[in-house]
């Protein structure tokens, strides 16, 4: 039976709180634990989380490179 959560802000989330909300996000879908139309709701959920992860990668990718070129410089 599917129970009803609040509303999350995502980005609040750090990347490890969003790749473990989205497991379980997935893991509710594949076991068909909710409704036709809870699962569209929770799919669109997962995208932003996915989305979410994709962001705070892109930010770490960036810092790591201003790391690298700043040893290299010196």
């Amino acid at each position: 039976m599917a129970e009803k959560t609040e509303k999350i802000d995502i980005s609040e989330l750090s990347f490890e709180d969003s790749i473990k909300k989205l497991t379980e996000i997935v893991g509710q879908i594949e076991q068909g634990q909710i409704k036709l139309e809870d699962s569209l709701d929770k799919y669109s959920e997962g995208m932003e989380m996915i989305k979410h992860c994709r962001e705070i990668l892109q930010k770490a990718e960036k810092r790591i490179e201003k790391i690298s070129a700043e040893s290299v410089s010196q």
